[in-house]
């Protein structure tokens, strides 16, 4: 992730190491260790995901390319 950016469609972000749960309202820290180690799963998950889709990506425009 970026030094300071939103993960997915949820209140959560990540700045300098930490996580927030930011809304219109505030933000408030997120610490309870099973959310935080939940948010880096998912964050974790959605990197690979995003890495499979420029891979595929990638592989489709090569495969374009090859073709008359």
């Amino acid at each position: 992730m970026r030094p300071s950016e939103r993960l997915a469609d949820t209140p959560a972000v990540r700045r300098e190491g930490h996580w927030w749960l930011v809304t219109p309202a505030g933000a408030m820290p997120a610490s309870e260790p099973r959310l935080t180690s939940e948010l880096d799963r998912f964050a974790a998950d959605m990197a690979a995901a995003d890495r499979a889709v420029a891979k595929l990506r990638t592989e489709r425009a090569a495969v374009r390319e090859d073709q008359p």
